[in-house]
């Protein structure tokens, strides 16, 4: 049976991953499928989010620990709520795309609906980085997969994004509350906030010129990573996942492991039909 699935996720200032999310998951989920919070009033959906939920809220400024504790409050109480007439509810960062891998021949929606774990399921966290040396300023009017090759195999990034039933997520989706750890063998969460160096230089420059000096002269850990690193091949990527499903770290047994090793792999090549 295809189960009703919602997605949620909460935003500000970020129209570009905001329009590519919700392009992905309307076209997967459904628009009307879709519930975006806007952090502030004075913010506006992207275009092709007509159909979509949009809820405004006023923005306040916090500091980095209050913001991600309200956000996470925030997006909690309406997947609960959501919760009345939907089956799965998905909540994620606006730059992060939860992808079935395409061997398996099933949307997301279709695959969520098959799956038989009691609260939640995290995919594989993969932190899709530019390599300076040999990718160019990313081609907004393309899809991302199509540009970028690399990714840092991430713990930060396999997150339990999906809720099979009422529960609380804690900041930044790293956690349910109560709830043990799957990570399932065909979902990958693909994160893309750093898939351009310029784009990490535009959003610093909001920030003041010591954060631009910063980041030209240390860079970014992911892309640094991808740009020096050598790339692994598939099967560092099944070894990844079977060391997160059977490793935790002692402070938080709800959260995978893999012993501080930084692994850099090529994307499989037919992650690309994904369209992200």
């Amino acid at each position: 049976m295809i189960k009703k699935i919602a997605a949620i996720t909460m935003a500000r200032n970020d129209e570009f991953f905001l329009s590519r999310w919700v392009e992905y998951y309307g076209r997967e989920l459904g628009i009307k499928n879709l519930y975006i919070i806007l952090d502030g009033t004075d913010q506006d959906a992207p275009k092709n989010a007509t159909g979509a939920n949009i809820i405004k809220l006023p923005h306040t400024e916090m500091s980095r620990i209050a913001g991600d504790k309200y956000r996470i409050g925030k997006i909690s109480d309406l997947a609960n709520e959501l919760f009345k007439k939907y089956d799965v509810v998905i909540g994620c960062d606006s730059d992060e795309f939860l992808i079935v891998d395409p061997d398996a021949k099933k949307t997301l929606r279709e695959y969520l609906s098959e799956l038989k774990y009691k609260t939640t399921v995290s995919g594989l966290g993969m932190d899709v980085g530019q390599n300076m040396k040999t990718e160019k300023t990313l081609d907004t009017t393309k899809p991302m997969l199509a540009q970028r090759e690399y990714a840092l195999l991430s713990t930060r990034y396999t997150k339990p994004v999906v809720l099979f039933r009422p529960a609380r997520w804690g900041s930044g989706f790293h956690s349910v509350h109560g709830a043990n750890f799957h990570i399932d063998k065909n979902l990958y969460l693909m994160h893309f906030g750093a898939v351009d160096m310029e784009m990490l230089v535009t959003k610093a420059q909001r920030r003041g010129p010591d954060w631009v000096n910063h980041l030209r002269r240390r860079g970014n850990g992911t892309i640094n990573a991808v740009t020096q690193k050598h790339a692994r091949g598939e099967r560092t990527i099944k070894i990844a996942r079977i060391m997160q499903r059977i490793f935790r770290p002692i402070y938080a047994f709800d959260k995978p492991a893999m012993f501080g090793l930084k692994l850099v792999v090529h994307i499989p090549t037919r992650f690309k039909k994904s369209g992200v």
